[in-house]
């Protein structure tokens, strides 16, 4: 099999943004809206979700330009009508409350995301950024967010129209695609548009991008370590006792990082009670964060869970751990268990599941 892929040269468009010698106003900031847009309303015509639009996903064409696309489909949904879809995942900052609520989504789900995005494009923070996920998807959930007076000191009251539009809680109020491209701030741009032209400040956008890295920095732990093992086994075509795989400093630098990062587990979001009638589908979840890598399992009054053909598990990257139980019994009423432990210690949060005829 044969795979013709389009080369995107030009990198993440937040990246771009901070480089000195890349321009960065209001005017260019709502080309960009507009391009994204355009991009979701053709994919929105074919009933597909994107459901993961966040500033890694915003690219470059080229080196020079102000052409963007948008990647990454991964994690996108075909919406079938008559079939309400729910879905459990998402970057914290940029998933939209009926995400977080496991209540179903829609093509407005996508355009919360894009109204993150527009913020902090002309702000260089983000509007729901709390200090740990838990308190993130907190302000999410209720919408909570306001325009901070110095960031916006130079942002037109169009721009924080158009960004209130679409961060509304209920999505059957946001707008369309094509709607949003209405918007007088987006409607009306053109390269002689008489929108103000002043350069935004870089220096907090530099801010919001170093913490999604520091972010990252874990993965990027792990994977080193992993290659740092490979490398080193005396059976790794490139390793001899000559020439080891790592410098004795990478060696160094990964193990320095690697203790930075080290937490014991700790759940950030907990259990809920609930009630469900027989038949139906429950799903527990809940949010905890530690490394290394935490081991999660699952009890029902105190015995050990395993998947099967109705119970499933899922553990995400991002600290999210569900289990799901479909076509409920009475014999699933209980108190479940959810525990994480690593090297550094453990913890567990529980809740009722009652199950009604």
């Amino acid at each position: 099999m044969v795979m013709v892929m389009e080369y995107i040269a030009g990198g993440e468009l937040f990246e771009r943004i901070v480089d000195e010698n890349f321009e960065h106003t209001e005017p260019t900031s709502a080309r960009y809206m507009q391009q994204i847009l355009e991009g979701m309303q053709y994919v929105h015509k074919q009933k597909i979700v994107h459901l993961d639009i966040k500033p890694e996903n915003i690219v470059c064409v080229d080196t020079t330009g102000t052409r963007i696309k948008i990647i990454d489909f991964g994690l996108s949904s075909e919406l079938e009508e008559g079939k309400p879809l729910m879905v459990m995942h998402g970057t914290p900052e940029f998933v939209a409350p009926e995400v977080i609520n496991y209540e179903p989504v829609g093509l407005e789900t996508d355009l919360w995301s894009i109204g993150v995005i527009c913020y902090i494009l002309l702000s260089g923070e983000s509007p729901f950024q709390g200090n740990n996920d838990a308190e993130t998807l907190a302000l999410v959930t209720a919408a909570n967010f306001e325009f901070d007076q110095e960031s916006f000191e130079d942002i037109s009251d169009q721009a924080k129209d158009f960004i209130s539009s679409l961060l509304k809680r209920d999505r059957r109020c946001r707008p369309s695609c094509t709607e949003a491209l209405a918007h007088p701030w987006v409607a009306s741009f053109t390269p002689l548009s008489p929108l103000p032209t002043k350069s935004l400040n870089k220096c907090k956008m530099r801010r919001f991008l170093a913490k999604r890295k520091w972010k990252k920095t874990g993965k990027a732990v792990l994977a080193l370590q992993r290659m740092s093992n490979l490398s080193n086994r005396p059976d790794s075509p490139g390793s001899s006792s000559e020439e080891p795989g790592w410098s004795q400093e990478a060696e160094e630098a990964i193990q320095s990082l690697d203790k930075q990062l080290q937490r014991e587990p700790r759940f950030q979001q907990t259990l809920k009670d609930t009630t469900l009638p027989k038949g139906a589908t429950a799903r527990l979840t809940c949010l905890v964060n530690g490394y290394p890598q935490l081991e999660v399992k699952w009890l029902q009054n105190e015995k050990v869970l395993c998947e099967s053909g109705r119970v499933s598990m899922e553990q995400h990257e991002d600290g999210l751990c569900s289990l799901v139980l479909e076509d409920l019994e009475l014999s699933d009423f209980g108190v479940y268990v959810c525990r994480a432990g690593n090297k550094l210690g453990e913890a567990m949060c529980s809740a009722k599941l009652k199950v009604e005829m």
